[in-house]
């Protein structure tokens, strides 16, 4: 597309042909590549393309909440109860891990705060390193602006997810190996989907209506896990329904790239970057911390100190050679922290870069 081509006025048709033969495209090179999440990386690309060319689309929320409900039960397929109980007894390390990259997350929201890169408490929420759309929505009813939490977190979402892709391609035993999409898809036993599709979407439906933040990917990955480990189902999630719900999670966090918010945080860009990748790098020694000194695997360990998003690092699990019920169950608990005490971080944080300002524009004053 050159680079004056604007999808403005065309017919909603038209756009979604556009965004479907780019994801396919996209996706089609990485696969090729051997790049675990390769849908999903292609389905974020092609979005955020069409986005930034005055794109109109937008995918429904059910379709976004089906998507969420179904990667819990993804994750869930690899929760098994002899592993819980080892992770039971191991919770410190789960909590001083997760603690770990909620500070760093903080202390660099902290940075952009200090040097008025965005205002308020705004960095702050767009640091954390939670469930993306959770922590937009929060920041929002906490008085944050939610377009540059928006920027902010997507951005960092597909910062980790290539980051990740490319690592897992290159360091993990069998992260190299052909894509699982290439090889024959396996006979569906047709009652345990319908059985399995019907928890997970009532599952992702009351953790929406509860107003659950991560409620419809978090009650599913429970409620999954519970049936299937207790014998009552065994999930069936073919592979054509899990590329579907790839490509919707990635087509909504490539679509919220909008060219207004392009332009509104273009300034910011450069920190925002730096910010990003060096939250990556930390949490990148954390996670050599972890492995070496809790003897996990390196790719586990790093997948799991990972800063988000929760799906994508399921996705790239799910198609690596790691420990993923380790990986979820840490990914989990940082998320539950974050939503217990991220307001009281915010908050916490913005007041303290708030009052210097205030003392230095009193001191100018007087």
């Amino acid at each position: 597309m050159s680079a004056d081509f604007s999808f403005r006025g065309k017919p909603l048709s038209i756009q979604w042909a556009a965004l479907v033969l780019l994801s396919a495209a996209l996706a089609g090179g990485l696969t090729l590549l051997r790049l675990p999440a390769a849908l999903l990386l292609g389905a974020i690309g092609a979005a955020a393309l069409v986005s930034a060319h005055d794109g109109e689309l937008r995918v429904p929320p059910r379709l976004f909440l089906l998507a969420q409900a179904v990667i819990g039960g993804l994750v869930a397929q690899f929760i098994k109860p002899d592993i819980l109980r080892e992770i039971a007894l191991d919770w410190p390390m789960f909590i001083l891990a997760a603690l770990s990259v909620i500070a760093a997350s903080c202390a660099l929201g902290w940075a952009l705060a200090h040097w008025k890169v965005f205002p308020d408490s705004t960095p702050i929420w767009g640091s954390l390193p939670g469930a993306a759309s959770a922590m937009v929505l929060m920041a929002g009813a906490y008085g944050a602006d939610m377009r540059l939490v928006a920027f902010m977190q997507y951005l960092r979402v597909l910062l980790v997810a290539l980051v990740a892709s490319l690592v897992a391609r290159f360091v993990a035993p069998g992260g190299g190996g052909p894509s699982p999409w290439l090889a024959a898809s396996a006979p569906v036993d047709w009652v345990n989907f319908g059985l399995t599709c019907a928890l997970l979407v009532s599952a992702g439906w009351a953790g929406h209506r509860l107003r659950i933040p991560a409620g419809p990917l978090l009650l599913p990955l429970a409620a999954g896990a519970a049936v299937q480990d207790f014998g009552l189902l065994t999930l069936e999630l073919p592979r054509f329904l899990l590329a579907a719900c790839y490509a919707a999670l990635g087509w909504s966090i490539g679509l919220r790239f909008t060219r207004a918010i392009l332009r509104h945080a273009f300034k910011a860009l450069p920190a925002i970057l730096a910010s990003t990748l060096a939250l990556i790098a930390i949490c990148g020694g954390f996670g050599v911390l972890l492995s070496r000194y809790a003897h996990i695997d390196a790719m586990s360990a790093y997948l799991a100190t990972s800063p988000g998003g929760m799906d994508a690092v399921a996705i790239i699990a799910a198609s690596t050679k790691v420990d993923m019920p380790f990986v979820m169950a840490l990914q989990t608990a940082r998320i539950l922290l974050v939503i217990l005490i991220g307001p009281s971080l915010a908050r916490l944080v913005a007041d303290r870069t708030a009052a210097p300002a205030a003392d230095a524009e009193n001191a100018c004053r007087d």
